[in-house]
């Protein structure tokens, strides 16, 4: 039996809450339950006060086959901020706007260099999604194309060879593409001319979708993170310009931090952020 827990985002004090209601007890200093499993659907670091602790007990518990856990886009993030290439450059540019969404992190990580580059090297490890026979687990959308594409990257388990996150974070690549829809979402352009300022000020010409919506809708049903919907357009999304989703298994997705619980969004998909 499995645990899914959602993006944990460096609260640790909150995630030991959360085992121990779930009924899991600290054993030689390993988070461990006799009869279920967690798993962690990423998003592990960034934003919370305890960054560190809360890497090194789902790493613990994830080492020691107490859970299983995939990489969020904080994770992928944090390894092309740390991983350069062979000019010296980072994967990820250094900017101010990019420092700033990842300095929870870097505040704790850059002052234990050691334990920096034993989390980076864990992050790499990290699949990409679980297809198990029972269910799915992706971090943001199931899509096939997306997947079909990261078999020619990944070992058989869905992990990124390490070769590969150049192309992973070259706009340019196919890799990047799938890569992008798997771990942050389906998006979909506005109308030209149309945009908006999202929650951070930042200006956008894009909506990240409820792509899990079962019946066609128009941008203002699909758009989330929009702080004022109203000013999109009120018209019909073709079908085709969406995902959709197999239902061949129940899918367990994190990423979209929709409400306090996690909850079912369509018959056979649960965010649980």
């Amino acid at each position: 039996m499995y645990d899914i827990v959602g993006d944990i985002h460096g609260y640790a004090d909150e995630l030991e809450l959360l085992l121990a209601k779930l009924g899991y007890q600290k054993k030689n200093s390993i988070w461990q339950h006799s009869e279920r499993t967690l798993i962690s659907v990423g998003d592990l670091i960034d934003r919370g006060p305890q960054q560190k602790r809360a890497v090194d007990i789902i790493r613990a518990m994830t080492a020691n086959g107490f859970a299983k856990t995939i990489m969020g886009n904080h994770e992928f993030n944090a390894v092309a901020y740390y991983v350069r290439d062979k000019n010296g450059e980072p994967l990820r540019a250094h900017t101010v706007k990019n420092r700033q969404q990842h300095l929870a992190f870097l505040n704790e990580a850059e002052a234990i260099p050691t334990w920096y580059h034993e989390a980076i090297s864990w992050f790499k490890q990290l699949p990409v999604l679980l297809d198990l026979p029972e269910l799915r687990v992706v971090h943001a959308c199931w899509h096939p194309t997306s997947v079909e594409v990261l078999k020619d990257y990944c070992t058989d388990n869905f992990t990124l060879k390490p070769s590969y996150f150049k192309q992973a974070n070259d706009s340019a690549h196919p890799l990047y593409h799938a890569l992008e829809v798997l771990m942050k979402g389906w998006e979909l352009s506005l109308p030209e001319g149309v945009s908006f300022n999202d929650k951070d000020g930042h200006k956008r010409d894009k909506i990240r979708t409820r792509w899990w919506l079962e019946q066609d809708g128009n941008y203002q049903d699909l758009a989330i993170g929009v702080p004022d919907v109203s000013i999109l357009p009120n018209e019909r999304v073709p079908s085709s310009q969406m995902p959709g989703y197999d239902n061949a298994k129940p899918l367990f997705i994190g990423h979209y931090w929709l409400h306090e619980s996690a909850e079912a969004v369509s018959a056979h998909i649960a965010c649980v952020d």
